[in-house]
Parts: C-alpha cells; structure tokens; sequence
C-alpha cells in the first residue's frame, strides 16, 4: 500500500511540474514581425504559420556597382509536439529579384531562389516562471504589480538546432554551396514588467562551410494594449560572404486570440550595399491544445 502511494504521489507531482512549465498561452505567440525566434514554443497541438511578404531594394557603391529591386516572403510553420517544451518547425526566405550592374556596359540578371530553407526544431531548457503560483499579483496594489522585479533580469533559454537546404547554382549563395548543412541557435527571452519583452538570439549558419554565418539578433518589444505591440530590433551578420548589420521596426495588431497582422520597415547604414525593405505579414495558429488533467 505504501508503495501505491508513494508511486501515485510522484505521478502527481510530474502532472503539476509540466503544467506549471506550460508554454501554451491563451493568444497567438508570433516570432513576427522581426526575425528573432522566441525562446517560448507555441504549445502541443498547437499548428502556427508566419508569413511576411517584402519588397527589396538594394544599391551597392562604388566598386561594384549594381542595383538589385524585387519580392520576397519570409515564412515558418511551426508545430509543438509531445512536452510544452519543444517545437517542429519549417522557415525560410524566397526573394525575386532582378540584379542591373550600373556600368557602361549595363547587364540584367534575373534571379529567383531561396535564400534560405531549414527544417528543425527548439527546446525550452529553463524559464524562470514556470512556478507561477510563487508570484502571484497583487489584488491590492496597481502600482505593486508594475514595478520592477529583479527576477525577469533572468532570461527563459532555450536551443535550436536544424538543418539548411541549399540548391546548386543558387544566385543568394557563395559558389559552391548546395545540399545540407546545419544550423544552432541560442535564444533567450526576459519579460519585463509594463509590457516589455526583450529576446535574444545567437545563430551559427551553414557550419563547416564556406558560407559559415554568425548572427546575432537583439528585439525589444513593447504592448501598449492587448491589442497593439511595437518592436525595434537590430540584426549583425558575420562571414566571409556577407557582413551587415541591419535595423527595423514596426508593429502589429492583434485581431482576435488566433490571427496577428503586421508591418516592418528593414535598413542598414552602409552602401556595400544599402539596404531598404518594407513587408507586411500575418501569423496564424490552429489552435488544437488540452491542458493535462492534474
């Protein structure tokens, strides 16, 4: 008898520790309209899809100079799967684009390809709300509930890990490049009081080849409401390839617990080459999760 309680007690106490590390949340969690990845799944069960469409225009002088202006999409499916914890996801760039060399003997080259495609998944390692019930608001106090707290100084971690496809003669690649390759990431998260939120991410791309990019993400969102978020993010690139450091910022506008849309202004400040872009997204999610039962 002894023995059938002891092992009925751990089973509770299992329910209780995955349920307080939920990371299902009663409205859509989009990684748009920036392009970090937030260290929090979307839930099991839980079938999201993020798109933003773009319009580019890039000019690069002196040396080389070219003009390259066309469309693209951002996209991602992400699935959440077995634990709270992790995520399935599929997320990529296609951009068509024509690229006119600005010389005395002009030229035109059209070009359409993925800029990227990864398959891969992210697992939640820490969060340092998951015991919820230890901080409980104050039903007596406004101003206690928006003060600082020293504890959202510390970040929810979680890992990525993926793999890139590549096609031959891709135009957005350095030569050479095609197949697989894979992917990690870092990403961390801390929500602060007030409606800020400020996630992190550190990327290696393509490892072990000749375009082996690290990227570091920083993006600050701010709700004003339930209903609205506006966000600045800064993106550094690093390879032997290609080197940036890229700025946006925009918003988005919740309209119900299931559907987001959004915009964003992208730009850098240097003209090897100059970047411009403005896109329009949308984030969806089939919402298909059950709480376990305690």
């Amino acid at each position: 008898m002894t023995s059938i309680k002891t092992y009925l007690f751990l089973a509770i106490c299992l329910t209780l520790s995955l349920n307080m590390f939920g990371q299902y949340t009663e409205v859509i969690n989009s990684n748009r309209p920036g392009v970090s990845r937030s260290a929090f799944s979307v839930g099991t069960n839980v079938a999201q899809f993020e798109i933003g469409p773009y319009i580019i225009k890039e000019k690069r002088s002196p040396a080389t100079q070219y003009e390259i202006s066309g469309f693209g999409a951002d996209f991602a499916v992400r699935y959440g799967l077995l634990f709270e914890e992790l995520e399935l996801n599929i997320e990529g760039t296609y951009q068509n684009d024509s690229k006119t060399y600005i010389t005395s003997l002009s030229s035109k080259q059209d070009r359409a390809n993925f800029k990227s495609l990864v398959i891969g998944a992210k697992y939640m390692l820490f969060d340092p709300n998951r015991n919820a019930g230890e901080d409980k608001p104050n039903l007596y106090s406004y101003h206690a509930n928006k003060k600082f707290k020293w504890k959202s100084l510390i970040p929810a971690v979680a890992i990525g890990a993926g793999m890139h496809y590549d096609s031959k003669n891709n135009p957005y690649t350095a030569p050479g490049i095609e197949g697989i390759s894979p992917r990690v990431m870092i990403a961390t998260q801390n929500n602060f009081a007030g409606g800020w939120v400020f996630v992190t991410n550190f990327i290696k791309e393509r490892i072990g080849t000749d375009q082996s990019d690290f990227q570091y993400i920083l993006t600050l969102t701010h709700s004003f409401s339930p209903k609205w978020v506006v966000f600045a993010e800064t993106q550094g690139i690093k390879s032997d390839f290609y080197a940036d450091n890229l700025f946006r910022f925009g918003g988005a506008y919740l309209f119900g617990k299931d559907f987001q849309l959004d915009t964003a202004l992208t730009f850098n400040t240097k003209d090897t080459p100059s970047v411009f872009s403005v896109n329009f997204g949308a984030s969806y999610r089939l919402d298909f999760h059950k709480d376990k039962e305690q």
